[in-house]
């Protein structure tokens, strides 16, 4: 190939059309790689406002600020000489048809997984979680659910495709033990009665010290394979305003990310960042935020399954 037409870590904004530059993979399921990275443009299932069908792209523009760092700080190893990931692009499907996309989630990821790759997926609303735990549990069984969300996400109401009843869903499947899991940074009503899982609400995100939350983390989930699933709600507003349901009084970004670096080590085996709506971004940082948590849950996997001392 001609040097005219290699694009080079330093090129920011010249065709940044895969997540972090990486190699765009027609055939994730054959491809060499540790890691796919599978974009889903699925928002049918939003109550609040639309437009997380854009995200994947979103997120892989913004990702590009990234990709020129090789050592992301502060972490002390180049994540892409560690392990090899592809991009998978975004999943085909007929536009409008939930069922459909459903199960081509599910078809998709299984093949993947199957294949021996992780995956990190990029929603889309959050409803592409629940076909994402239905995959990974045929790999890894019943798994714990670190949920990082504004909202519970376990509400018994709305049609079968409604991105607030996966994780009312998710445990009636058997695919996840809701007392091995944690949901960090609620800040919306749900019936505490008899709610399955351990909530840390934002009041306590907010004032809790890291080491807190994640010790608490690590005793509810104990040595359970982990889903951990981002809605980028979870973040206040004020770090991310292009979502559909933004809720006020959320983490900071900051204090999210040093919550998931003290998580290395957990036995992480899926993962996504769903809700980004570039429609109602301001300056990208909604999906800046999102790419950057996606790197660092790409940098939780590596530590675990690489067995590096970071």
């Amino acid at each position: 190939m001609s040097k005219l037409f290699q694009q080079t870590d330093n090129s920011l904004y010249s065709n940044a059309m895969t997540f972090l530059r990486l190699p765009l993979a027609t055939d994730p399921v054959n491809a060499k790689a540790d890691m796919a990275i599978l974009g889903l443009p699925f928002d049918m299932a939003t109550t609040g406002r639309s437009g997380a069908r854009m995200g994947p792209t979103a997120i892989r523009h913004a990702s590009v600020n990234l990709a020129w760092e090789g050592y992301r700080y502060p972490w002390t190893f180049n994540l892409l000489k560690q392990i090899s990931a592809i991009d998978a692009g975004d999943l085909v499907y007929d536009c409008g048809d939930a069922q459909q996309f459903t199960q081509k989630v599910e078809d998709a990821a299984s093949e993947i997984l199957a294949s021996g790759k992780a995956l990190l997926a990029l929603g889309g609303d959050h409803f592409v979680t629940l076909p994402l735990l239905r995959s990974h549990y045929k790999k890894f069984g019943k798994m714990a659910l670190i949920h990082f969300d504004a909202h519970t996400d376990t509400y018994d109401c709305g049609s079968r495709f409604d991105h607030g009843t996966m994780f009312y869903h998710a445990p009636n499947e058997g695919l996840i033990d809701p007392q091995h899991s944690v949901q960090v940074g609620i800040r919306t009503s749900y019936n505490t009665s008899n709610h399955p899982f351990t909530v840390i609400d934002a009041m306590q995100g907010n004032d809790l010290s890291v080491e807190q939350i994640c010790d608490l983390i690590r005793t509810k989930i104990g040595a359970l394979p982990v889903y951990l699933t981002f809605d980028i709600d979870c973040l206040d507003p004020a770090y991310a305003p292009g979502t559909g349901t933004p809720v006020c009084g959320g983490l900071s970004t900051d204090k999210i990310l040093k919550i998931l670096r003290a998580l290395q080590g957990i036995n992480l085996v899926g993962m996504d960042v769903v809700e980004v709506s570039p429609a109602y971004d301001s300056s990208e940082i909604t999906a800046l935020a999102g790419a950057t948590i996606a790197l660092e849950l790409m940098h939780l996997w590596t530590i675990k399954n690489k067995s590096i001392t970071a």
